[in-house]
């Protein structure tokens, strides 16, 4: 595969074009890597605003009706929902995978089975999660078919 970058005036639109023969794995996961590094969501940490980068999330947890954004390194509070975040982050590399997480696919380097149909999913960071049972086929089919 080629690849060509062109330099544009800043007046224009910046854009990302794939030319290919037909439409297959590799190019949903350049797809899905373009996806993941735009954008971002605001989240709070010892009283100050911040803007966190959708690649630097590893997972979004709801616990006693708070919701937590995780980075690599820090924590931070966020006002919304996990279901608006659901809906928000849809069409990333986001899936939820338990009643109170959601979890950045592109930071998982391994999912192996655990107890009652569960599965634990490891982070990039270390870090584990549980994928509930209810979640498994959907997260399997979006980690191997997408």
């Amino acid at each position: 595969m080629q690849i060509k970058v062109k330099t544009i005036d800043d007046t224009e639109k910046e854009y990302i074009e794939i030319g290919c023969y037909k439409r297959d794995e590799r190019v949903d996961e350049i797809i899905r890597f373009v996806k993941l590094h735009q954008g971002s969501i605001e989240g709070s940490k010892e009283e100050r605003k911040y803007r966190i980068s959708l690649s630097d999330i590893y997972y979004i947890e709801a616990v006693d009706e708070r919701t937590f954004i995780y980075s690599g390194k820090d924590c931070y509070e966020s006002g919304k929902r996990l279901y608006e975040y659901e809906e928000l982050l849809a069409e990333r590399s986001f899936a939820r995978i338990s009643k109170s997480v959601i979890v950045n696919l592109m930071k998982i380097t391994s999912i192996k089975p655990a107890l009652n149909g569960r599965f634990l999913c490891r982070l990039k960071n270390g870090e584990n999660v549980i994928i509930s049972r209810k979640y498994v086929p959907g997260i399997k089919e979006r980690l191997h078919g997408e």
